[in-house]
């Protein structure tokens, strides 16, 4: 796996000031095994940026999925990247198939499959493709959370 990573290895534990931007990417092998390691990472790393992950983690798996299905040529790997600026989160997979632009379905009711970008349109507050340079293409996804609030102790409050 060849992974870069800022925000996370350059701050460590520290905390961060409220308006830095964070950034993760990672290069990943565009394979079943590659998408669900893109979940893992971005469970990871926003548990440890100390962000909401529920949501994120959903869109990552079938912007993960899709990549390693639809987006796959042999010998190219897919790249996920996290951004986060304010309060708003951005995850980009970044494919060799440019010729293949996602768009949403309407679902067979007996198929087992095409109902991942209905998935990522109900839970993203916005997304879309972004066409790059020929072959590349990023599929994004934006989701907004709250700031997160402070942990008070409840060491001497009355009543405990």
């Amino acid at each position: 796996m060849n992974q870069r990573t800022q925000g996370i290895a350059e701050h460590g534990s520290r905390p961060e000031p409220a308006s830095a931007v964070r950034n993760f990417s990672v290069l990943l092998s565009s394979t079943p095994r590659g998408a669900r390691l893109a979940r893992l990472l971005a469970v990871d790393t926003l548990r440890s940026w100390g962000l909401p992950h529920e949501r994120a983690s959903h869109v990552v798996a079938e912007l993960g999925a899709n990549a390693a299905t639809h987006g796959r040529l042999p010998g190219r790997s897919f790249r996920l990247t996290l951004y986060v600026i304010g309060t708003t989160l951005r995850i980009e997979v970044t494919d060799t198939r440019g010729d293949r632009l996602p768009a949403p379905q309407v679902p067979n009711a007996e198929g087992e499959s095409g109902r991942g970008l209905l998935l990522v349109e109900a839970l993203a507050d916005r997304w879309g493709v972004t066409e790059e340079r020929f072959p590349r293409k990023t599929v994004w996804a934006e989701l907004g959370f709250s700031s997160p609030e402070p942990e008070f102790s409840r060491h001497g409050v009355v009543g405990d």
